[in-house]
């Protein structure tokens, strides 16, 4: 399996566990319910040593809420970071090498509406 799937696919299993969510979805939901949380497009570029194949991914995560300030947004951004960086080190077929914090943003849009993005790089090399 591709290293972009089984990242994907590790990265949704870990955010299903993130209390406080009402859903965790691939790209922008048709219907949801506040809080929830977006696992964007993946970049992927080529992370490769010598005698094995690498990736370096870009991971990024938005959670949307609703509220009057943005305390539970702010939690919930946490509460995603640490999930991510508790990935499994194995995955099916690749080896998780590093889960390093690129940016993270805390905003509002309209009047009580709130969106945080997590961004991590995350690198994996392929099993020996």
């Amino acid at each position: 399996m591709s290293a972009e799937r089984v990242v994907q696919a590790a990265a949704l299993d870990a955010l299903r566990g993130v209390a406080g969510l009402n859903g965790v979805y691939l790209g922008p939901p048709v219907k949801a319910t506040p809080p929830y949380a977006m696992l964007g497009e993946l970049l992927s570029g080529d992370w490769s040593v010598k005698d094995r194949a690498g990736r370096e991914l870009r991971l990024l995560v938005t959670v949307r809420d609703v509220g009057e300030a943005p305390a539970r947004i702010q939690a919930l951004a946490a509460a995603v970071g640490t999930a991510i960086e508790a990935l499994p080190r194995d995955l099916a077929g690749w080896r998780l090498a590093s889960v390093v914090l690129v940016r993270s943003r805390i905003g509002g849009g309209a009047p009580g509406a709130w969106s945080a993005s997590v961004e991590y790089r995350v690198r994996v090399l392929a099993e020996g």
